[in-house]
């Protein structure tokens, strides 16, 4: 393989990236949106979508395996392929919460019977941002995104924190809605992991860029 050839494929597995990213934001809108509207169908579409993300995600594998195989990479080029690698598989666990979400909304949906705490819409909206911003970062090869990624993590965590104390209180107001307030927190818990995923996103764009991984520098 020239490496003319090997750059074009390096673009393609950009664009794929890209895809996928876009395909995890929509994932998790449709599932916030199905809670929000409390809407069975959007709910239906964000588990159609993890389905979508799965099948991109074995396409960027063939993609990144291929340019292992047809030539040897030189180091920069093997950070670059081994971190979308690694990538993926935290855009994959992003689909799979978000249709975690999607199925908990469901019910919920048909029973039309909850509001949805303000700050759950408000983590969803942190979380998107984070996934994208993560994605782009890699694209861009832009640390000082990543790194903006990997610290906007502390607003989604207070976010959570909140997220716990409002249902708490209305546990506490009305013990017979203990349950959908249980719904909802899982539904904030997933959000803070899809949050966790994409600092870990963010992290393996460190790595792509600079060959030092976060974790390396712990306890230097």
């Amino acid at each position: 393989m020239t490496r003319n050839r090997f750059n074009q494929q390096l673009a393609e597995l950009n664009m794929a990236l890209i895809h996928m990213g876009q395909l995890c934001e929509e994932a998790i809108g449709a599932a916030v949106e199905a809670l929000s509207a409390q809407d069975k169908e959007i709910a239906e579409e964000a588990i159609a979508l993890e389905r979508m993300i799965d099948e991109k995600e074995r396409e960027i594998q063939t993609l990144c395996l291929r340019l292992l195989m047809q030539q040897q990479p030189v180091a920069t080029d093997l950070r670059v392929i081994s971190s979308a690698m690694k990538m993926i598989t935290d855009m994959e666990r992003i689909g799979d919460q978000a249709a975690d979400i999607a199925e908990i909304v469901i019910p919920l949906a048909e029973a039309k019977q909850f509001q949805e705490p303000r700050f759950i819409a408000e983590m969803a909206v942190a979380t998107r941002k984070m996934v994208t911003d993560s994605v782009a970062a890699y694209v861009n090869k832009d640390s000082e995104m990543a790194a903006r990624v990997i610290a906007s993590d502390d607003n989604v965590d207070e976010r959570f924190t909140r997220v716990i104390h409002q249902l708490s209180q209305a546990i506490a107001e009305n013990p017979q809605k203990g349950e959908l307030a249980l719904e909802l927190l899982m539904i904030a818990k997933y959000l803070e992991r899809i949050g966790d995923h994409a600092v870990n996103i963010a992290e393996w764009v460190e790595y792509s860029i600079t060959g030092v991984h976060p974790d390396d520098k712990v306890g230097k």
